[in-house]
C-alpha cells in the first residue's frame, strides 16, 4: 500500500533503518526462534520463513544454528552449520527469507556448558567446566577450555562466518542470551570462574566477544551486519545482571551493528500470557538505547501497533522484535500497513509453539494453523485453495475446531452452515478465557467469529442443538461433527484406567463445574491432577480465590510436568506455593470416602489419609460423539439426503490442547473433496536423509 494510503500514525514502523552495511526496509524484526524442524525439516523451516517475508517483515532470522559438533543440544533439533555440506539447506532458507525484500539473518550458537553432545559424543567444552546445565539434567560434565581451545573456537566461528556469507545471509547474530550462548557464559561471573585474560573484570570477560566480532568483520570483509543477542538480566548473586549489562553496553556501545535484547532465561523472555503481559521487559530495556549509537531491538509479545509505535517514539527500541507474534500472524506488518487490524491473528501467548521444540516434534500454533505446514501440506496462512466439486458443508459445534473448520471451508468457497447448541460461540475457549490469566485465549474465538461475520457464504446459527434427523434434513453434502468434550468426574486418566471406589457422600466436581460457577466456596478441597498441563493449577487458583484450603495431588514427581514444554512448570509451582496450596507429589487417590481421600504412594503403595470436604478431578475428558454415532448408524439414508461424508473432528474425536483443536478444523477444511486413502500414506511431505557412502572395510 502506498504511504499516503497508510494511517500516518504508523509511518514510523515502516521507516528503513541501517544495520551496519545493510538497510532494513522497515522496523519489523523477526528475532531468531526455533520451530522443531531444524536440520531434520529444512524445507519446512525455509517455507515458513518465506511466508514471513511475504507478510512484510523487514528482518527475518533463522533459529539457533549450531556451528560445531563439539557443542550440540540433542534431543533438541536445531540447525547445523558444521561443515560445507550444511550450506545448501541454509542457502535455500536465506533465499526464501530475501524473496520479498527482507534481510536474511542467521543466528550462530555455541552452547558451551549447555551442550551435552549426546549425538556427536564429543567432550563438551565450557568457559569454566562443570555439570552440563540443561533442561534434562544430563549426567555429563564439560571440560574447561584452555587457550588452545579458545583459539579453536574462534576458528570454528570464522568457518561459520564464511559459510554464512556463502549461503547468502545479510546478517549474523551471535547468540549470548537465555543462558544458552557461550558469549553469555564468558560475560557472567556465574559461569566464568577463569583467572586468565578471559576472566575476572568485565573488560576481560568481554574479550572473547570482542575478538569474535573482529573476526566476523575480517572474514566477511565488513559486508555483513553483525548483531549480538544478549540477556537483559541473569538472576543470582553472580549472574550477569541488568546493571552489568548496561555497563558492558556503555563500554562497548559500537561493538556490534545492533544490540538484540532478550530478557533473562528463556522462560522469562518467552513467558506465557498467563504470567507475562505484553511488553513485560520494558523496565529492563528503558535507557539502554542512550548508551549506544547502534540500533536496539527488543521483544515483548507485541501485537498492538500502538504499543509498537510507543516503544519507538519513547526511545526504548529502534526495531520491534517478535518471535511468537510473527508465528501467530506472519502477515502482521502488512496488515498494520494496510490498516487491516481486525484481520490480525493476535498471539495468545500459550507457548504451544515452544512445545514443538521442547518435544523434538514439529512446532504448531494455536492461532496460525498453517504454521510449519506451509511446505509439508501446502497450507498458507492467508490464501485458501479453491474448493472441490462439492458445494455445501455443515459444521456442528462452534468451539475452536468448529470455528476453524467453518472459516477455512468458507474461505475455500464452500457454502457453510455453522450450528452451535448454545448461545455462545467459542466452546471450551469461551469457558477457559474466564480463568485467571487466560483472557488472551479468547482471541481464538474472537478472531474466527470476526472473520466469519462478513462472509456471505457462511451462516452461523446459535441455540441450535441438532439431532441426526435435523442433519439429514438439511441437505448438506459434508458434515463435520465438532461437538467437543467434557471433563470426567472420576479418576480415570493415565494412572487409573477404571473409576476408583467413591462414597456418594463426597461432593466430586470437574473443571467444567468450576468454570460454570459451581463447586465449593470454602472448606478443604482436594484437587487431583492426572492431566499434567495447566488446568489443575488453575482449578487450585480458582478455589483459593473462593476461600478454600487446597491440597494439590498428582501422581507425577512435579506439578504440571508437561508445562515444562511451555516454559511454565517452575512458574506454576511457585504460584501454588505463594497461594498456600499444599502439594502432594507422587500420590494418587485410591479410594474416596465421605470425608476423606485415601492417597496411595505411586512408588511404595503406602496409604495416607487426607481430610476433604470436596474433590475436584482434573483427569481426562469424554468426547461428545453421540451425534456422530447416530449418523453413522443411519449411513443407508445418506445418499437420499445428499450427504457424502460425515467426519468426527477435534475434541469430539480425541480431546487435546486447543492448538490440536484448531489444527483439526483446518485439516478438515483442507481435505474436503480430497481422495480418502484411509491413512495408507502420509498426508504431508517429508524429507528423507540421503545415504552417504559407508566406511571402507578394514582388512
Amino acid at each position: 500500500m502506498p504511504k499516503d494510503s497508510r494511517d500516518s500514525r504508523y509511518d514510523i514502523l515502516f521507516e528503513p533503518l541501517q544495520i551496519g552495511p545493510k538497510l532494513a526496509k522497515n522496523r519489523f524484526y523477526q528475532v531468531p526462534h526455533c520451530n522443531g524442524g531444524g536440520y531434520r525439516d529444512p524445507s519446512a523451516a525455509a517455507e515458513m520463513r518465506r511466508t514471513k517475508a511475504e507478510g512484510g517483515w523487514g528482518v527475518i532470522f533463522t533459529e539457533q544454528t549450531e556451528i560445531h559438533p563439539s557443542s550440540e543440544i540433542t534431543p533438541f533439533i536445531e540447525q547445523h552449520l558444521w561443515e560445507d555440506k550444511d550450506i545448501p539447506a541454509l542457502a535455500a532458507m536465506a533465499e526464501a527469507m530475501k524473496s520479498h525484500g527482507a534481510l536474511a539473518g542467521i543466528q550462530l550458537a555455541y552452547s558451551g556448558i549447555n551442550g551435552p553432545n549426546l549425538y556427536s559424543r564429543d567432550v563438551p567444552l565450557a568457559v569454566t567446566g562443570g555439570p552440563i546445565l540443561t533442561f534434562t539434567s544430563d549426567p555429563v560434565q564439560a571440560r574447561t577450555m584452555d587457550r588452545e581451545d579458545i583459539r579453536d573456537l574462534r576458528r570454528w566461528f570464522r568457518n561459520a562466518f564464511r559459510r554464512s556469507q556463502q549461503a547468502g545471509f545479510d546478517l549474523i547474530c551471535l547468540y549470548g542470551a537465555h543462558g544458552f550462548g557461550i558469549f553469555q557464559h564468558f560475560l557472567s561471573r556465574a559461569t566464568n570462574h577463569r583467572a586468565d585474560e578471559y576472566g575476572g573484570s568485565l573488560e576481560n570477560r568481554g574479550r572473547f566477544l570482542r575478538e569474535v566480532i573482529e573476526d566476523a568483520r575480517e572474514v566477511t570483509k565488513g559486508e555483513l551486519g553483525i548483531t549480538y543477542r544478549m540477556s537483559l538480566h541473569e538472576a543470582g548473586t553472580y549472574g550477569f545482571s541488568n546493571a552489568e549489562v548496561r555497563d558492558f553496553i556503555e563500554m562497548h556501545g559500537d561493538l556490534p551493528d545492533l544490540w538484540d535484547l532478550a530478557q533473562g532465561t528463556w522462560e522469562a523472555c518467552s513467558g506465557t500470557s498467563r504470567f507475562k503481559p505484553e511488553g513485560a521487559q520494558e523496565d529492563l530495556v528503558r535507557g539502554i538505547k542512550a548508551l549506544t549509537s547502534k540500533p536496539v531491538v527488543g521483544v515483548g509479545r507485541f501485537t498492538s501497533a500502538d504499543a509498537m509505535v510507543r516503544q519507538i517514539r519513547s526511545g526504548i527500541l529502534d526495531f520491534i522484535g517478535a518471535a511468537r507474534p510473527s508465528i501467530a500472524d506472519p502477515f502482521l506488518p502488512k496488515k498494520i500497513e494496510e490498516a487491516r487490524f481486525d484481520d490480525i491473528r493476535e498471539c495468545i501467548g500459550c507457548n504451544i509453539c515452544v512445545s514443538g521444540d521442547m518435544t523434538g516434534g514439529i512446532s504448531r500454533c494455536t492461532q496460525n494453523t498453517a504454521f510449519m505446514e506451509e511446505w509439508r501440506k501446502g497450507w498458507h496462512p492467508e490464501r485458501a485453495r479453491p474448493k472441490g466439486p462439492s458445494s455445501s458443508v455443515l459444521v456442528v459445534g462452534a468451539g475452536p475446531t468448529g470455528l476453524e473448520a467453518a472459516l477455512q471451508s468458507a474461505r475455500r468457497g464452500y457454502q457453510v452452515t455453522l450450528a452451535e447448541a448454545t448461545t455462545v460461540l467459542g466452546g471450551r475457549v469461551a469457558r477457559e478465557r474466564t480463568l485467571p490469566g487466560l483472557s488472551a485465549w479468547g482471541r481464538v474465538a474472537d478472531y474466527r467469529t470476526g472473520q466469519l461475520q462478513p462472509l456471505t457464504n457462511a451462516e452461523v446459527y446459535r441455540d441450535s442443538r441438532l439431532t441426526a434427523d435435523d442433519v439429514l434434513a438439511m441437505g448438506a453434502e459434508h458434515v463435520a461433527i465438532a461437538t467437543g468434550a467434557s471433563w470426567r468426574r472420576d479418576a480415570v486418566a493415565r494412572l487409573h484406567l477404571l473409576p476408583i471406589p467413591t462414597d456418594p457422600a463426597m461432593p466430586v466436581f470437574s473443571p467444567d463445574d468450576l468454570m460454570a460457577g459451581q463447586g465449593p466456596t470454602g472448606g478443604r478441597v482436594t484437587v487431583y491432577d492426572d492431566d499434567h498441563f495447566y488446568m489443575g493449577s488453575l482449578m487450585a487458583e480458582v478455589l483459593v480465590a473462593r476461600g478454600c484450603t487446597v491440597d494439590f495431588v498428582t501422581p507425577a514427581t512435579k506439578v504440571a510436568e508437561w508445562a515444562e514444554n511451555t516454559l511454565e512448570q517452575a512458574i506454576i509451582m511457585r504460584r501454588l506455593l505463594e497461594l498456600g496450596v499444599q502439594v502432594h507429589l507422587s500420590k494418587a487417590p485410591e479410594t474416596i470416602g465421605p470425608s476423606e481421600v485415601n492417597l496411595g504412594c505411586t512408588w511404595s503403595g503406602a496409604i495416607t489419609t487426607l481430610p476433604a470436604d470436596a474433590v475436584v478431578m482434573v483427569t481426562s475428558r469424554i468426547p461428545h460423539d453421540g451425534l456422530y454415532h447416530d449418523l453413522a448408524a443411519r449411513q443407508g439414508e445418506w445418499e437420499a439426503a445428499g450427504l457424502r461424508s460425515v467426519k468426527l473432528i477435534g475434541d469430539a474425536a480425541a480431546p487435546g490442547p486447543i492448538a490440536w483443536a484448531t489444527y483439526a478444523g483446518r485439516r478438515y477444511a483442507e481435505e474436503l473433496d480430497m481422495p480418502d486413502d484411509r491413512g495408507d500414506t502420509p498426508r504431508f511431505r517429508r524429507e528423507v536423509a540421503r545415504l552417504e557412502p559407508g566406511p571402507s572395510r578394514l582388512p
